[in-house]
């Protein structure tokens, strides 16, 4: 189970750091939703750091319970975006993501430095 979990966990690394560098660097893609759902554009950087700062805490065993809570909340954001404006196929990644951070919780203290 060990080698499964960090596979969830280097998973869910791959995918928020693309997607946090993506928003701080301001792509349109990254965060177009943001506007959709008439957030202000602060709030995308808000979120870029924070997916970021959760892809190295899942690794560091003090803070791997918190950062894989966070990244699931901010999954569960994801998810209800897709859910509410875009084909539903668009949302698998974020629906796995929510899936590896939830395989991360129930595997509390599961980072491996530290």
């Amino acid at each position: 189970m060990k080698y499964v979990t960090w596979a969830a966990m280097a998973i869910t690394t791959l995918i928020l750091l693309m997607g946090g560098v993506m928003k701080l660097m301001g792509n349109p893609m990254a965060t177009a939703s943001f506007t959709v759902l008439g957030l202000p554009a602060v709030f995308a950087t808000f979120i870029g750091v924070c997916e970021i700062a959760g892809a190295v805490g899942i690794w560091l065993r003090k803070t791997s319970l918190l950062a894989a809570i966070g990244v699931a909340l901010i999954t569960l954001g994801a998810i209800y975006y897709h859910v509410m404006h875009t084909p539903l196929a668009e949302g698998i990644p974020a629906f796995i993501l929510l899936l590896c951070s939830l395989l991360i919780i129930s595997r509390k203290g599961t980072g491996i430095i530290g």
